[in-house]
């Protein structure tokens, strides 16, 4: 029997924002509103400066290998549960990969230099934004292995979870071409795991169009990474809270918002 979800619950700001001071966030975001992600737009070219961090909301981001054709690999996804530009977390000002918009939507956009006086004014906001920075990359580590070992049906669940969590929906678009991207593989490969899940009756893909079906059984058909994905992120953002003694923190807030981002 068929488990149809509803859409997951629309997140009302970037939680890695929300899990910063108060008088930060102000200061970060105060004096602009958000701006529109739109669907296919470069933020920044490999071997760019930065000068822009953004803080998705509700659209999302890909990072892509600088390489050209079909040496290029997307190889991590930002969305409300992080930033665009950690780079800037180790005092380096240009970025190493692509980033292309695959979800439209909102985000914060903050001058790269105001965040980089905020780390530099705070040991706190510095604190938070490095957990993000490792769990950052403990997803491009778990990326490489998952390519490297994980067959391609299993990869593509685990990627269109992912999608799923930061588009904020069981429906959204993805195209042979980008699937293909995403997983480092020919068309044919995505045509085939696709067609393999479809029969399972655990997505509909039509023409891009893609609808998951049963997320509790893409869940299971999924690789191991994208269940260690979630929990390196929860475990690493409610250390503080349990350091404190304290679960209404708002590193605690991230972690639960993370753990339960696939809920009904």
């Amino acid at each position: 029997m068929l488990q149809w979800m509803k859409n997951v619950r629309m997140p009302a700001d970037n939680l890695l924002l929300a899990a910063l001071p108060t008088s930060t966030r102000r200061r970060l975001t105060t004096d602009a509103a958000p701006v529109n992600l739109v669907l296919s737009e470069i933020l920044s070219e490999a071997g760019e400066r930065i000068r822009h961090v953004y803080f998705p909301i509700d659209g999302f981001i890909s990072l892509i290998t600088p390489a050209r054709g079909r040496g290029q690999l997307e190889i991590g996804l930002v969305g409300c549960e992080g930033m665009l530009g950690v780079p800037l977390l180790l005092g380096v000002d240009v970025s190493p990969l692509r980033a292309m918009v695959q979800g439209a939507g909102r985000a914060w956009r903050v001058d790269a230099a105001t965040l980089q006086q905020e780390i530099a004014a705070s040991a706190g906001v510095r604190a938070s934004l490095n957990r993000y920075l490792y769990v950052f990359l403990v997803q491009l580590m778990q990326t490489a292995t998952c390519t490297r070992f994980h067959l391609i049906e299993a990869r593509l669940c685990r990627w269109l979870l992912m999608t799923r969590d930061r588009a904020h929906s069981n429906q959204f678009r993805l195209t042979h071409e980008f699937l293909a991207l995403m997983l480092g593989v020919r068309r044919e490969g995505v045509t085939s795991a696709a067609s393999a899940l479809q029969q399972r009756q655990l997505i509909r893909y039509h023409r891009g169009d893609i609808s998951i079906l049963d997320v509790r059984g893409l869940e299971r058909a999924a690789c191991a990474c994208y269940a260690m994905d979630k929990q390196i992120y929860a475990r690493i953002f409610s250390r503080k809270s349990r350091q404190s003694g304290t679960a209404t923190t708002p590193a605690a807030f991230l972690a639960a918002q993370i753990v339960s981002s696939i809920a009904c």
